[in-house]
C-alpha cells in the first residue's frame, strides 16, 4: 500500500474507532446503501462485515462482487465541515471461507460482541470487501487516496 503516515493514521482512527459504516451495491444500474456493521483486518487491506443469505445486499453482491464502503466520524454539528473525515474503501467482495472463518470471528466479533448470534446463525453470510483504494477526506475537501497492490 502506498500512504502517508499522517493520513493512515486517520484511515486507522476511522476505522478502529467506527462501529458502522454505509455499504454500497448495485443491482441493474440503481445503487443501493446499507448500514453494516464492520471491522477492519489489521494490515486494512479487507473490512469485514456479515449479512443474511436472503437479504437484497446479498443478492447485490453475488450478481456484481464491485462494492464501495463509506465510513466516517461526523457528529451532526455544523463543525463537521471542517473537523469531520471521512474514508470510502473501494473493491470487490468475498465470502469468507471456511478456512478463514476463526480469524473472521475473532476479528469481527472482538469490535461486535453483541451480534454474536446473528454472525452464528445459518443464514448469516460472512464477507469481506478485499479493499483496493481508501479515499480519505479531510477538512470537507482534502481528498487523498490510498492505494492496496
Amino acid at each position: 500500500m502506498t500512504h502517508d503516515p499522517t493520513h493512515l493514521k486517520i484511515l486507522r482512527e476511522l476505522l478502529t474507532g467506527q462501529l458502522l459504516g454505509v455499504l454500497g451495491t448495485h443491482h441493474d444500474g440503481e445503487p443501493y446503501t446499507s448500514l453494516v456493521g464492520f471491522a477492519a483486518t489489521p494490515n486494512l487491506s479487507g473490512l469485514l462485515f456479515a449479512t443474511g443469505r436472503a437479504t437484497r445486499k446479498h443478492a447485490n453482491l453475488v450478481a456484481d462482487a464491485r462494492a464501495s464502503m463509506l465510513v466516517d466520524n461526523r457528529t451532526n454539528r455544523p463543525a463537521d465541515f471542517t473537523e469531520a473525515a471521512a474514508a470510502t474503501a473501494v473493491g470487490l467482495v468475498e465470502e469468507i471461507s471456511a478456512d478463514d472463518r476463526p480469524l473472521f470471528d475473532e476479528i469481527f466479533l472482538a469490535k461486535h460482541p453483541h451480534l454474536e448470534s446473528f454472525v452464528r446463525s445459518p443464514s448469516c453470510v460472512p464477507l469481506r470487501l478485499q479493499v483496493s483504494t481508501y479515499m480519505v477526506v479531510t477538512r470537507f475537501q482534502h481528498v487523498i487516496e490510498l492505494h492496496f497492490d
